[in-house]
C-alpha cells in the first residue's frame, strides 16, 4: 500500500519542479528590488544650507563630534518663523520622508521633549511631530509623499520655540532603506551624498594659517600680516572675537601693555569694547570693531562661516588643513609652513597627535600646591549666559519641566544670569560639548519657568521677559597643548625670571569649582560656579609655551596653551590671550624671514622675537579714531588690583 508521506516520482518531479520555480521567482524578487533600490530616486538636504532659514539658527559647535552643523529653533519659548529652501524632485513618484533629529532633553527627562517641529514637503504638511522623541541622534520618519518631478520646497515649521533642531532630511523612493545613526557609516554617506572629496577640494597657499577667530587668533593674524607675512584667518562662526562677541558676550579681562614687553596688549586698544560687563545687551561688545579690524588688514584673507575638520601630516610637520563651511559644506585645502592653533579647544594640534593634557594634574606633578592630591578629569566648565527685560505689564512664559526639579527653596531668584551659571565641569568638555550647552540651556528655562508660573512671591519677575539666551558655549577649559615648556604655580608664585619671557599674565589664579550651595540642591547636576581669587604679581610667561613641543611647526595661542591646570586660571582671559597671539604672529614673521622653525626663534632669534614684543604692534594711539582713544583712557589700561572684586570673575 502507498503512503501519503512517500511521493510517486511524479509527484517528486512536481515538487522538485515546484520548489525550482518558488526559488527562481524569489531570486527574481529579490533582483527587482535590488535593481529598484539601485535606481532609487534620492535628495539628501543638509538643514544649514537652507536659503531661508527663518527663525532657526546654525549650530557648528558639535562638527568634531557629528560630521555636521545642524540648524536649531532657538526661540526662547516662542515658535520660531519656518526654515524654507527649494530641492529639485529628480522623478515623480512617492518619497519616504525621513528627518535626522534629537530629543535633546532626554538625558535628564525620558518622556516626550520640548524640541517639537513638523516638516512640509511642496503644499503638504506631514503630520509626525519631530525632535521630541529617542534619547540620541537618530532619523525619524516624518511620512511619504506623492512629489512630481520639478522643484519643490521644504520647510520647518517649529511648534515650541524651544531647540528643536534638525540635522538632515533625506527624501527617497525605496521603501527598504536602512539609514545610519551615526559613525563612520553616517559620515560617508553624508559625504558621498552631498559630493565631498577632499581630493578635489580646491588649494589655498600662504604663510601663516591661522584657526580660530577669537582674540588670540584675530591677533596672531594683525601681527604677522603687519609684519609681511599672508595670512589666512579662519573663524567656524560668521562673528568675530570667540568669548567676547555678542554670540557668548564676555567682556575682555587682564591688563595690557605690563611687565618686560610693554608693547604687546596696544594693539587690543584698536578693538576692545567702550563697556564692560558679562550678558549685556548686544551693542556692548562692538563686534563691528573686530570685522574693521580684520578687513582693514591686505594680508589677512578672512575665511568666515569655516571649521578646520581634517589636518595632513608628514611626519612631523602639519602640510596642509582641510576647512568646510558650516552653512554649504564647500570644502578648501589651506596649505602653509606655519600654523596657529587658537581654536581653544587645541582642535588642531589634536588632529596632528601633538601632545597635550586636559583636567586636573596632581600636586605632586608640578609641586603645586593648588592642585588635587590625585589627578582627575575636573575641568573649568562652560557658561550659557542670559538676562531678562522688564515691561509694564505681567507676561507669560510656558510651562517648562524637564527632569530638574525647581521649588521655591531651590530656585534661583534672578533677573540675569553671567559667568556664575557654569556646567560641565565634570563632563569632557569636547566629546560631550552637546549635552555640556544644553544642560546649560535646560536650567535657565526650568529655573524661569518656576519663577514665573509657580513661585509663590513672583513680583519681581511677573512682568519680565527671558530677552536672550545664548547657544554658543562660552568655554572656559579643555585641551591644552604641550610647549617645550610648562607653565605651572610655581613660576607665578616666585616670579620666576625666564629668558624667553614674553607676554605678562595679571589676572588673579582664577580657578572655577562648583558652588557648594548648588552643589547641596543639585548634587551631580551643578549648574553654578564660585571662585577664589588669588592675586599675583604680573609674571611674563615663556615663549616656549607657545609653541607644541612635537609638531615643528605649530603654534598655539589662547587657552590651550602649555600650561598646568593651576596656571591656566591667569592666563585664560582674552586681554591675555591677545597678547598671546601678538607674540605668535611676532615668531611667525620671524620664521618667515630666517627659514626657521619656531623652536628655532627660541634657539637662534630671539633677541629679535624680545626686541619686537618691546615695540608691540598696535598703531599709536594718536592715530586711532576718537571712541578707541576713549578704550584707551578709560576701559584697557592697567587697573588697580582693587577692580578685581570676587565678583568680577570669568
Amino acid at each position: 500500500m502507498e503512503s501519503r508521506d512517500a511521493p510517486t516520482c511524479a509527484s517528486l518531479y512536481y515538487h522538485t519542479n515546484q520548489s525550482l520555480t518558488t526559488m527562481r521567482f524569489l531570486i527574481y524578487c529579490t533582483l527587482l528590488a535590488a535593481s529598484m533600490a539601485a535606481n532609487a530616486a534620492d535628495i539628501w538636504v543638509e538643514t544649514e544650507s537652507f536659503t531661508d532659514k527663518g527663525g532657526w539658527v546654525v549650530d557648528q559647535q558639535f562638527i568634531d563630534n557629528m560630521g555636521s552643523s545642524y540648524i536649531m529653533a532657538h526661540g526662547l519659548g516662542n515658535p520660531v518663523a519656518d526654515a524654507t529652501t527649494t530641492v529639485d524632485i529628480p522623478e515623480t513618484g512617492r518619497y519616504n520622508v525621513y528627518v535626522r533629529t534629537f530629543n535633546w532633553t532626554s538625558p535628564w527627562y525620558k518622556g516626550e521633549g520640548p524640541g517639537k517641529f513638523q516638516i512640509k514637503v511642496g503644499k503638504q504638511k506631514l503630520p509626525t511631530q519631530l525632535g521630541s522623541k529617542g534619547d540620541s541622534w537618530q532619523w525619524q520618519k516624518a511620512g511619504d509623499v506623492k512629489l512630481s518631478k520639478g522643484k519643490t520646497t521644504i520647510s520647518l515649521h517649529d511648534l515650541t520655540g524651544f531647540n528643536g533642531r534638525c540635522d538632515a532630511i533625506y527624501l527617497t523612493t525605496d521603501n527598504s532603506v536602512k539609514l545610519p545613526d551615526g559613525g563612520k557609516e553616517l559620515v560617508s554617506m553624508r559625504r558621498r551624498m552631498l559630493g565631498l572629496d577632499t581630493t578635489k577640494a580646491p588649494v589655498e597657499e600662504y604663510d601663516l594659517v591661522v584657526i580660530g577667530g577669537g582674540i588670540a587668533g584675530m591677533c596672531a593674524a594683525v601681527t604677522a600680516a603687519r609684519n609681511g607675512s599672508r595670512v589666512a584667518l579662519v573663524n567656524d562662526r560668521p562673528v568675530l572675537g570667540g568669548n567676547n562677541s555678542a554670540e557668548v558676550r564676555v567682556h575682555l579681562g587682564g591688563h595690557i601693555e605690563l611687565g618686560p614687553n610693554k608693547g604687546l596688549g596696544r594693539m587690543i586698544r584698536e578693538f576692545g569694547h567702550s563697556r564692560k560687563g558679562n550678558a549685556q545687551p548686544a551693542d556692548y561688545y562692538e563686534d563691528e570693531k573686530k570685522d574693521s579690524f580684520i578687513a582693514a588688514e591686505p594680508l589677512v584673507t578672512l575665511y568666515p562661516c569655516y571649521r578646520a575638520t581634517d589636518v595632513k601630516c608628514n611626519g612631523n610637520k602639519i602640510e596642509s588643513v582641510t576647512i568646510r563651511n558650516i552653512e554649504n559644506n564647500n570644502e578648501i585645502t589651506l596649505k602653509a609652513p606655519l600654523f596657529s592653533d587658537c581654536t581653544g579647544d587645541g582642535t588642531i594640534g589634536y588632529l596632528a597627535g601633538a601632545d597635550y593634557l586636559m583636567g586636573r594634574e596632581s600636586r605632586d606633578m608640578y609641586c603645586e600646591s593648588l592642585a588635587p592630591e590625585q589627578p582627575d578629569s575636573l575641568v573649568m566648565g562652560a557658561s550659557i549666559q542670559w538676562y531678562t527685560t522688564k515691561g509694564k505689564k505681567a507676561t507669560r512664559f510656558p510651562e517648562f519641566n524637564y527632569g530638574i526639579e525647581f521649588n521655591d527653596k531651590n530656585c534661583e531668584r534672578v533677573t540675569m544670569g553671567e559667568w556664575k551659571w557654569e556646567t560641565g565641569m565634570n563632563l569632557n568638555q569636547i566629546t560631550q560639548a552637546e549635552t555640556v550647552r544644553d544642560y546649560g540651556m535646560l536650567v535657565v528655562f526650568s529655573n524661569w519657568s518656576y519663577l514665573k508660573n509657580h513661585l509663590k512671591d513672583n513680583k519681581k519677575f511677573i512682568n519680565r521677559d527671558l530677552e536672550w539666551v545664548a547657544y554658543i558655549a562660552g568655554k572656559r577649559e579643555s585641551r591644552r597643548l604641550l610647549g617645550d615648556y610648562i607653565f605651572k604655580q610655581d613660576d607665578i608664585d616666585k616670579n620666576v625670571a625666564h629668558e624667553d619671557a614674553s607676554f605678562a599674565a595679571s589676572w588673579s589664579i582664577d580657578l572655577h569649582f562648583p558652588d557648594s550651595i548648588n552643589s547641596v540642591n543639585f548634587p551631580g547636576r551643578e549648574f553654578k560656579a564660585a571662585t577664589i581669587h588669588r592675586y599675583i604679581h604680573p609674571c611674563a610667561i615663556p615663549y616656549r609655551c607657545l609653541y607644541s613641543r612635537n609638531i615643528d611647526n605649530l603654534f598655539m595661542a589662547g587657552r590651550n596653551i602649555s600650561v598646568t591646570h593651576v596656571a591656566l586660571g591667569t592666563v585664560r582671559v582674552m586681554r591675555t590671550t591677545g597678547m598671546m597671539g601678538e607674540v605668535v604672529g611676532m615668531a611667525a614673521s620671524l620664521c618667515k624671514k630666517h627659514s626657521a622653525s619656531p623652536r628655532d626663534i627660541y634657539r637662534y632669534h630671539l633677541p629679535e622675537l624680545t626686541a619686537m614684543m618691546k615695540q608691540g604692534a598696535g598703531k599709536d594711539a594718536s592715530t586711532l579714531p576718537d571712541n578707541q582713544k576713549f578704550n584707551c583712557a578709560n576701559n584697557l589700561l592697567p587697573v588697580p588690583r582693587a577692580f578685581m572684586t570676587k565678583d568680577n570673575g570669568k
